[in-house]
């Protein structure tokens, strides 16, 4: 099997935790250092074989934005699908063999996490690779974490580490399950029993920008990473 290379998007949610921030600009839009989220999302999946991006709320604005350039709307009409049901969605979009996933509201610094990824997938043994950040790493981040990392790299559920929004998964589960709009939490929960969910630590910056602290947080990040 061929290193994973094609890339979702999430950017379809209502952003309801920016507030008036996102009355009549879609999450993906806002800008953090002087660019929208998404762009710097984008940034990161540059030389994927494939790019696609889901849109619900708003989504003609993030259409319009992305026009011109080689990435694939996955448009989610007229209900919302959330993670799970919106990768089902793009599956015609994305091919057959496993697919790496980004939020579009978060921010990094240091390796690219989609390359850090790539280096660490192997097929043989996973069916998902999540990408995770410390807590106290976790800027934006005031939850106290996702899971637990054990010490021959295979996950389980508790208090922790930060799930960071990125990540390799098999698209294959997907079809059974009978829910139109769920979550991947969903596929996570067949995955983990058999031991097949593994997770990396990024080795560089993150930070969430789903609430309106997170964008001067953001912006604090990538100046400190510049300066180094």
């Amino acid at each position: 099997m061929t290193s994973p290379n094609a890339v979702m998007i999430f950017a379809a949610g209502f952003g309801t935790r920016m507030g008036s921030l996102t009355a009549d600009c879609p999450k993906p839009l806002i800008k953090v250092a002087g660019r929208p989220l998404i762009d710097h999302a984008l940034d990161l999946a540059a030389g994927a074989d494939r790019v696609v991006v889901n849109t619900h709320y708003l989504g003609e604005q993030i259409a319009s934005h992305l026009k011109g350039r080689d990435v694939h709307v996955s448009h989610e009409a007229p209900d919302i699908l959330d993670t799970g049901g919106g990768l089902r969605k793009a599956l015609p979009l994305l091919g057959r063999d496993p697919v790496m996933t980004l939020n579009s509201d978060a921010v990094w610094t240091g390796p690219n996490p989609l390359g850090t990824l790539r280096a660490a997938w192997i097929p043989e043994e996973m069916d998902a690779l999540l990408l995770l950040v410390s807590r106290e790493a976790a800027r934006g981040y005031h939850r106290e974490g996702d899971f637990l990392l054990g010490g021959d790299g295979r996950l389980s559920r508790g208090p922790g580490l930060v799930y960071s929004g990125a990540q390799i998964i098999r698209t294959e589960r997907l079809a059974e399950i009978s829910e139109k709009a769920f979550s991947l939490n969903l596929l996570w929960n067949e995955m983990l029993p058999l031991g097949r969910v593994f997770g990396v630590t990024h080795p560089g910056g993150w930070c969430d920008v789903g609430h309106p602290g997170g964008i001067a947080e953001a912006e604090t990040m990538l100046a400190e990473a510049a300066d180094v």
